[in-house]
């Protein structure tokens, strides 16, 4: 790990262009479930910045599953929302999804230019981290970018945190700190809110977790669309 950088910072706009990975992480909820549709057995994973194009796209690529939110809720005509609970019980295996939400993809639609591009909520930290000490040596540029997309919440930073000590030896903060953070963070707050039904509280729990599943979120560009490909460790 000689030469590493690790550089944390939040908000979409802070994603960036030179660095040798750029890690944009989603907590509640964009990637963790992509996460949970890959763990299913999802193909791939489009990304789009907005419902038009994601509708366009679609219409290319009809068998494909329509995925997303605006302001946190689902759009109409797509097929499934952007929750885990939802995914978690979605046949989407073999299937093609076109993914759009607020911050997570659009947040790695502006990080594309790093050499390595993967995608994160905290159910894959750990794995994550893993695969960038495997890539360390063949990387061109030692800054490791860690993007907590949300400008705000702390679910975002508190995993970013959570790799960079994953990453530095140091195991700090620990998993149940982060998972702490995680519950108690800005934008969990309105899934515990009587107020918001639309908010599924049994959400929170699925992004406050960790999973076994030996993967990480890789993007590239396939046919000039960036696409979230499941990597084995």
């Amino acid at each position: 790990m000689t030469g590493m950088e690790i550089a944390i910072v939040q908000g979409i706009d802070q994603a960036g262009a030179k660095a040798g990975v750029n890690v944009v992480i989603d907590v509640i909820r964009a990637f963790t479930v992509a996460q949970v549709a890959f763990a299913r057995g999802a193909r791939a994973i489009k990304l789009v910045p907005d419902v038009a194009s994601a509708i366009a796209l679609r219409s290319l690529m009809p068998d494909a599953l329509l995925a997303g939110e605006v302001r946190g809720l689902p759009i109409d005509g797509f097929d499934l929302d952007n929750s885990p609970v939802v995914m978690s019980q979605a046949d989407v295996s073999s299937r093609t999804l076109i993914q759009m939400t607020t911050n997570g993809v659009k947040g790695a639609l502006q990080a594309l230019q790093a050499q390595h591009v993967l995608v994160t909520g905290y159910a894959s930290a750990v794995q994550t981290a893993r695969y960038i000490q495997r890539i360390l040596p063949e990387l061109e540029d030692p800054l490791i970018r860690l993007i907590a997309t949300h400008p705000s919440s702390d679910d975002d930073l508190a995993c970013a945190e959570y790799i960079r000590g994953i990453l530095l030896g140091t195991s700090q903060p620990t998993a149940s700190e982060t998972e702490e953070r995680i519950l108690t963070s800005e934008v969990a707050k309105k899934f515990f809110d009587p107020a918001q039904p639309a908010f599924d509280q049994r959400d929170i729990a699925w992004c406050a977790r960790q999973s076994d599943d030996p993967f990480v979120m890789c993007v590239s560009m396939r046919q000039g669309i960036p696409t979230v490909e499941r990597v084995e460790l």
